[in-house]
């Protein structure tokens, strides 16, 4: 009975999230599930597209959700990249303290609960460098010292894909540090005509957006992901498809077990993001880009556009011919 409560109590709080993000990111759907699977993963999540499409105005939506005026509340900081930025600007720096007669660490703004990377990949690698540590460990060292981030910490970064002057790619071990990656994308034509129509009411909710979820819920909903139930055969699955793409001649560079374990915490919240408590195939077909994309090198433009789907087309096609039933009810594959 309990767990049944916890189940749908769950389920609310993530529709209750959706459907104050859709007040103001129209025609979005799939893209604010794939947000929110990142951020019940507890990992993070890059968003590529071309200017206007609503990216940042994402992250702003999903952190004024859950962050209130009070102090006990979730921070939002943003970052604006920029090519002169430096490393102590993101983590912080030490200050002469006149009363104290000593140096004192002054936090940046990476010691937050969101936050909003705009425009990434125009700080130099040696900025990008300062993130690779608070993403994976959830913690800053400076010197000597470690000092821990809070126990929520969720970056959302945004990139242009059209323009390259002062721009810096992201190294390999930046992306892998993001657990999915996703384009926004243009609405459809009757989506658009309601946003042109609309378009003042769509800017009032951005700045009226209600605080729908507390800190407390995201970490509930963190904790809720981790029960949700996969079946030993979809386990089976990642790891083929993983290790598919190291040997698939298109596919320069395949992915670590890092990824696959990635891959199963993402189907999990996106499970559960989609109402469910178990994972099924469906989930791992619509996730497998989103997670494993940017964390391939391709030899070609060709092998990009197609390596990564045969694999998985391979991989579903075997899952089909085993019939398994993937609820929580199921027994493990032999």
């Amino acid at each position: 009975m309990e767990d049944t409560l916890q189940t749908e109590q769950a389920l609310h709080l993530i529709q209750k999230l959706t459907d104050n993000i859709e007040t103001v990111i129209k025609g979005k759907r799939e893209q604010i599930k794939f947000v929110l699977t990142a951020l019940l993963a507890k990992g993070h999540v890059l968003i590529e597209d071309n200017p206007g499409t609503g990216k940042t105005v994402m992250a702003k939506t999903l952190a004024q959700s859950i962050s209130g005026s009070g102090s006990s509340d979730a921070q939002f900081k943003r970052i604006q990249f920029t090519p002169d930025l430096l490393p102590m600007d993101l983590i912080g720096s030490h200050i002469f303290d006149d009363a104290k007669k000593d140096f004192v660490f002054k936090k940046g703004p990476l010691f937050c609960h969101f936050l909003l990377a705009d425009e990434i990949n125009r700080a130099s690698p040696k900025v990008q460098s300062a993130l690779l540590e608070c993403m994976a460990e959830n913690q800053i060292t400076i010197g000597e010292t470690t000092y821990p981030l809070e126990q929520l910490f969720f970056t959302i970064a945004t990139q242009n894909p059209i323009e390259t002057e002062g721009t810096y790619p992201l190294p390999t071990a930046q992306l892998d540090r993001f657990f999915i990656k996703i384009y926004f994308g243009y609405v459809d034509e009757q989506t658009e005509l309601d946003i042109y129509k609309d378009y003042l009411g769509i800017q009032t909710n951005l700045n009226q957006i209600k605080q729908v979820l507390s800190l407390s819920d995201v970490l509930h909903l963190q904790h809720q992901t981790e029960k949700v139930y996969i079946h030993d055969a979809l386990i089976v699955a990642v790891r083929n498809i993983i290790r598919a793409t190291r040997s698939h001649p298109e596919i320069s560079l395949g992915a670590s077990t890092r990824s696959g374990i990635t891959f199963l915490k993402c189907l999990k919240a996106f499970a559960l993001v989609n109402g469910r408590f178990y994972v099924t195939e469906d989930d791992l077909a619509r996730l497998s880009s989103a997670v494993l994309d940017h964390r391939l090198i391709y030899r070609s433009k060709e092998g990009k556009q197609k390596a990564l789907g045969q694999i998985i087309a391979v991989e579903l096609d075997r899952l089909r011919r085993l019939n398994i039933q993937t609820t929580a009810t199921a027994s493990p594959a032999s």
